[in-house]
């Protein structure tokens, strides 16, 4: 199953809360993509994800997005 999340409205703690709260919905062969553009974001979740040894690519969008996206 694909999840899609568009956090690019919010500010950190809550895209890295709700991401959290999806990962442990998470199904192996699911696939969950995250766009954000907060700098606390941007730097708190690719980091909470080689903490937690989760494997992830990212992708910049535009100028300002970042997608994040986790495949389990």
């Amino acid at each position: 199953m694909l999840y899609e999340y568009d956090a690019s409205s919010e500010k950190c703690p809550l895209p890295l809360v709700k991401m959290r709260v999806q990962l442990k919905k998470m199904k192996v062969g699911d696939t969950f993509m995250i766009r954000i553009v907060d700098k606390g974001s941007k730097e708190n979740i690719p980091h909470y994800l080689k903490k937690s040894a989760i494997n992830y690519d990212l992708q910049m969008l535009d100028s300002k997005t970042l997608e994040i996206i986790i495949k389990k």
